[in-house]
């Protein structure tokens, strides 16, 4: 019996080691820097595209021990001043049309990097609350920019940022309202739901050691959770998930999931349906942009086959140089004027 219980504990204990060494090579893998992408061989708007337009002024700002790019687009006389936080992958300029398009409503803007992403520091993006902790560090920044003096904080996230916007409102009580889009309610669900992805019902044998390791790694920040902060708010609040989501679940680690869960009475859900515009980073896509990816996806399929699969890089970016990256990025008029009002009635402003 004695033998038997020494076989057990050294098999626990080779259980657990192993399952620390996996943890760490699964989070840290997931979460790696992300340089800039090669502008000649995406679709997206440009700074270069709206530079003559758009003027924006270079920041930079420390969080933790890494400087974070930031930009400012400010205008005279400005309705308020909208923060974005750029989703996992991408970086601050990755959302220039909604940039463009809040501008020319009357808003002032600031976006940033965010560590391990495109001109800030970082050798990598740490976890998905460092979106939190570099929001914060943002937000401390923002507030001591003299341009920004007395104007009213609004926020705007994606996926990761979408997290951190509304887990914001546990940490700053100016705030008056906040667009969470395609986001999850916590990290350890957001953590937990794509390690079932990877590894199936052995996740379940898994999730412990991934939470402990995110603690360690973040403190509180990973214990913080989107439905308490928006409850605990009187902000006015912008829930946004396309409902076949494949890397938040809409019925799984989206804040969407947990609307009725939800008592704050100034919340808004917004399910987003139909082909080409109900995914992850496609929500906000125009009726004419849908129809125009349709299109250069055919074009694309047939270059991409005719060269088997292996399309030379300067084919590839004479076929970019031809998208009309405009019609590509043209945003859904009705959903952003809808989110725009929601900024102004934050304000008590009438909408014309």
């Amino acid at each position: 019996m004695k033998k038997f219980g020494i076989i057990i504990g050294v098999f626990a204990l080779v259980f657990i080691v192993a399952s620390l060494v996996v943890t760490k090579l699964v989070y840290d893998q997931s979460f790696p820097r992300f340089e800039r992408h090669d502008d000649t061989l995406n679709a997206a708007l440009r700074y270069e595209d709206i530079e003559g337009a758009y003027e924006r002024t270079l920041v930079s700002f420390p969080s933790g021990d890494n400087q974070l790019q930031g930009y400012v687009y400010h205008q005279e006389d400005a309705l308020g001043l909208i923060v974005f936080a750029h989703g996992l992958g991408g970086g601050a300029d990755s959302y220039l049309a909604y940039t463009k398009w809040f501008l020319d409503q009357g808003w002032s803007v600031f976006m940033y990097d965010a560590t391990g992403s495109f001109d800030s520091e970082g050798e990598s993006t740490k976890g998905f609350p460092q979106s939190l902790i570099d929001l914060h560090a943002a937000l401390d920044y923002v507030k001591e920019y003299e341009d920004f003096f007395d104007l009213d904080l609004m926020l705007f996230g994606h996926s990761w940022g979408g997290y951190a916007v509304a887990n914001a409102l546990h940490l700053d009580d100016d705030i008056k309202a906040v667009v969470s889009v395609s986001a999850p309610f916590h990290a350890n669900a957001m953590i937990f739901e794509q390690t079932q992805k990877m590894m199936g019902i052995f996740a379940y044998t898994q999730y412990p050691f991934l939470s402990l390791y995110q603690r360690w790694l973040f403190n509180d920040y990973a214990s913080f959770n989107a439905i308490d902060a928006i409850n605990q708010s009187d902000a006015h609040v912008m829930v946004i998930h396309g409902v076949n989501d494949d890397v938040i679940d809409y019925s799984g680690s989206a804040i969407m999931a947990k609307r009725d869960s939800i008592t704050n009475p100034n919340v808004i859900f917004v399910s987003i349906e139909g082909e080409g515009r109900d995914g992850h980073n496609n929500v906000f896509r125009s009726s004419v942009a849908v129809q125009y990816f349709e299109e250069l996806n055919i074009e694309y399929r047939a270059l991409y086959d005719e060269h088997n699969g292996s399309i030379p890089y300067e084919i590839n970016r004479d076929f970019y140089a031809r998208v009309n990256r405009f019609l590509a990025q043209e945003l859904d008029e009705t959903l952003m004027l809808d989110i725009h009002a929601m900024f102004l009635q934050a304000l008590t402003i009438e909408v014309e």
